[in-house]
């Protein structure tokens, strides 16, 4: 891996990602794209969801609609809420009330094959790999809801188990080539770099295809450099596949520059919800978040 100063300019970007790089036009066009599918209605949609913990209440009364292909964040100060709201859309927390839809549909509390059949497809703080398998196997694994042969069809090796081996040897071939893991393929993943893993994570993310993604902290303990790679491989996904994209992430100037709209909570309820350049500009926001004094204070920003 090539490292390089976290401010690295854009022709030094191309040279190094070469046509993976992403740069101001293209994101430019990625943003209009999204305009677009905003006006298309939301594909994921929380009403009023508040999940409670005996006493504690996690998130309260939260509304939150995400359109079609859109990268969404969530981001606030520790203890908000971020990776319930996360547990909540990907149907491992059942909330307490409210309602979740994607794509119309309504569910609550689901089991993870279910949810993988809604769409839905996540990655965690912590990568939830089997470090004793290759990259390309952990990364076929995303598929193996969509088996439809037995136990019996797959030890005989017949023809309908054959067939979705080689589609999902395919698919995961795909999606090892846009994020550049081609190379690791057959490497253990326990023996990777923590990059690296969570790379291969979130191409086990993606190998499903799904409508939504969802990505808790996936730039957590990465270096600066590791942490710009994963970003463009986020942007990749989108423009690829059209990937709808809900986004934890601590790093904000990160989460500004990714993201198209940007859910912030605090003491879990959502009190703002808008483009990066309204969200800066919210006082609630910097009062609770990012630490900058009001106009009429004296002093620098924390």
């Amino acid at each position: 891996m090539v490292y390089v100063n976290y401010f690295f300019s854009a022709l030094e970007a191309a040279e190094m990602y070469g046509d993976d790089y992403v740069g101001p036009s293209v994101r430019a066009q990625e943003r209009q794209q999204a305009d677009i599918a905003a006006s298309q209605g939301p594909l994921l949609a929380l009403e009023n969801v508040t999940l409670s913990f005996g006493g504690v209440t996690a998130l309260a009364a939260v509304d939150l609609t995400i359109a079609p292909g859109e990268i969404h964040a969530v981001i606030g100060p520790n203890g908000a809420g971020k990776s319930s709201l996360i547990n909540v859309i990907s149907g491992l927390y059942r909330p307490s009330s409210g309602r979740v839809w994607v794509d119309g549909v309504s569910y609550a509390g689901v089991p993870a094959h279910r949810a993988a059949r809604l769409g839905l497809s996540r990655t965690f703080q912590t990568p939830a790999l089997f470090k004793g398998l290759s990259v390309a196997d952990n990364i076929v694994t995303g598929l193996a809801y969509r088996n439809r042969s037995n136990f019996l069809g797959q030890a005989l090796g017949l023809p309908l188990s054959r067939r979705e081996q080689a589609e999902a040897r395919q698919r995961g071939e795909e999606v090892m080539t846009l994020l550049r893991l081609e190379r690791y393929a057959n490497h253990l993943t326990g023996a990777l770099p923590y990059g690296l893993q969570k790379r291969t994570e979130l191409a086990r993310a993606l190998a499903p295809n799904p409508k939504v993604l969802l990505l808790d902290e996936p730039m957590a303990g990465m270096t600066a450099t590791e942490k710009l790679e994963m970003a463009d491989y986020v942007r990749a996904a989108r423009t690829r596949y059209g990937t709808t994209i809900v986004l934890v992430e601590h790093d904000v100037g990160l989460v500004m520059d990714l993201s198209d709209r940007i859910a912030v909570l605090d003491y879990g309820r959502k009190i703002a919800d808008g483009t990066p350049e309204e969200v800066r500009n919210n006082q609630a926001v910097i009062d609770a978040y990012l630490g900058v004094p009001h106009d009429n204070e004296q002093g620098a920003g924390i």
